[in-house]
């Protein structure tokens, strides 16, 4: 299900490509992971939210 994401703007895939495999390797997986933490938060956030939803349709019905 997993597969390898490639997330960098022009800037970031031309100084990546003079940095050499290794760097280039790293880089990108700093930009998925500053990438996760937004998301994690919103995630976080729409499952309280759904679960209190929920919570709230069981008082009333």
């Amino acid at each position: 299900m997993v597969q390898s994401a490639f997330s960098q703007c022009s800037i970031c895939t031309k100084t990546a490509s003079q940095l050499g495999e290794g760097p280039a390797h790293s880089l990108n997986a700093g930009i998925l992971y500053l990438m996760f933490a937004p998301l994690a938060i919103m995630g976080y956030i729409g499952w309280r939210w759904w679960r209190r939803e929920k919570e709230i349709m069981k008082e009333e019905g």
